[in-house]
């Protein structure tokens, strides 16, 4: 029996807030084969405020351990009481397998964030083209979702590829909202077919000759792109080719900067970028770092980061990607100076707060951290 007496009005409830409450499933769905989506809310009646297309970072409480994993968020902001991920199980994922078998109602993980920049919100224009493979449709969907709900009359080219029908991951309520929103166009790519479905779409890869079938006006459009990293980098190409404004070009990607090859799975370490400016601070001695919460006391040797020397001092300090890009291990910084090199996994107000990243955050002097 549902229990109505759980509702309250937004204005009687506080934002959720990462580092005080643990979400709790309410509910799983299957997508498409080795599709689910996990749908949460919070343990302690607040709402969720951030912007479509943002992701979060889950603490999955495996029998080995922590297992932090980040994922798109696939819900939309305009319905704040709840917040899901939709997730595809690749052979040999850890995390994802894990989910599956343990996620059920009333489970509790924690989990950080929202954060990130992928979102129709930080880029702002008259038409969107959203470009998607696989789970990468997420973030699309998400952004998509606000649209129906907050403006349903915009421009939006919508493509997404999958290798078989039945993988098209949302395609009865894509579809579903094409019939609703006026300015909403779809169009999806198959790589092969099916004997579970017919196909009278397109099919093969997203190329030069297709996307303009798919999107006449794509170089008027605001693009965002997500996928594969392949998938990703063969659309970039062929947009450059084409003539297209890369400045309108905006592509999810959990990889490390200057990274070709397809990124290890989150919660495997992963060094920072350079230094802002491509310059190096140096250290000659081990800088003394202050851990005000665990109440340790502990020397940064030359090189490292403030993260490296938690975990060292035996201090937890939550981390997924370790290259700056998720926001996972935001710490507030006390007193002291630093050097940080993120990949936007936190924002300018938050750094003007005090908050920094530990890492990829190196101390030029003494620092106090509330860890």
């Amino acid at each position: 029996m549902t229990d109505l007496g759980l509702y309250r009005h937004l204005d009687e409830m506080a934002p959720w807030n990462d580092r005080l409450q643990v979400l709790e499933v309410i509910g799983v769905s299957d997508e498409a084969p080795d599709v689910k989506t996990f749908t949460f809310r919070s343990d302690n009646q607040t709402w969720f405020r951030y912007r479509p297309g943002q992701f979060v970072t889950l603490e999955l409480p495996t029998t080995d351990g922590p297992l932090m994993r980040t994922y798109t968020l696939s819900s939309s902001p305009s319905r704040p009481f709840s917040i899901a991920v939709t997730v595809k199980a690749q052979a040999g994922s850890l995390g994802t397998r894990w989910m599956f078998d343990t996620l059920k109602p009333g489970v509790h993980v924690k989990a950080y964030g929202p954060t990130g920049d992928f979102s129709l919100h930080s880029h702002p224009a008259a038409k969107y083209l959203f470009i998607s493979a696989g789970s990468g449709v997420t973030p699309m969907m998400s952004m998509l979702r606000w649209l129906n709900d907050c403006a349903p009359w915009t421009d939006v080219g919508f493509v997404n590829c999958a290798r078989k029908p039945e993988e098209i991951i949302f395609r009865k309520e894509l579809e579903l909202l094409g019939s609703r929103m006026p300015g909403l166009t779809l169009g999806f790519m198959i790589e092969e077919r099916s004997s579970r479905e017919g196909w009278f779409g397109h099919m093969g890869r997203i190329d030069a000759i297709r996307l303009p079938l798919l999107a006449p006006d794509f170089r008027e459009r605001e693009i965002f792109c997500c996928g594969p990293d392949p998938f990703m980098r063969a659309v970039r190409q062929m947009l450059e080719a084409a003539g297209f404004d890369m400045a309108n070009y905006h592509q999810e990607s959990f990889a490390a900067p200057g990274v070709e090859e397809t990124p290890a799975p989150f919660g495997s370490p992963a060094e920072g970028g350079p230094a802002e400016g491509g310059v190096e601070i140096p250290t000659e001695a081990a800088t003394p770092i202050r851990f005000s919460l665990s109440d340790v006391d502990a020397d940064c040797v030359a090189g490292q980061t403030v993260l490296q020397t938690a975990r060292a001092s035996g201090v937890r300090i939550p981390a997924a990607c370790e290259f700056g890009l998720c926001g996972t291990c935001k710490v507030k910084k006390v007193s002291g100076t630093v050097e940080m090199s993120h990949n936007g996994g936190i924002l300018d107000h938050e750094i003007d707060d005090g908050f920094i990243l530990a890492c990829c955050s190196k101390p030029l002097t003494a620092i106090e951290i509330d860890a």
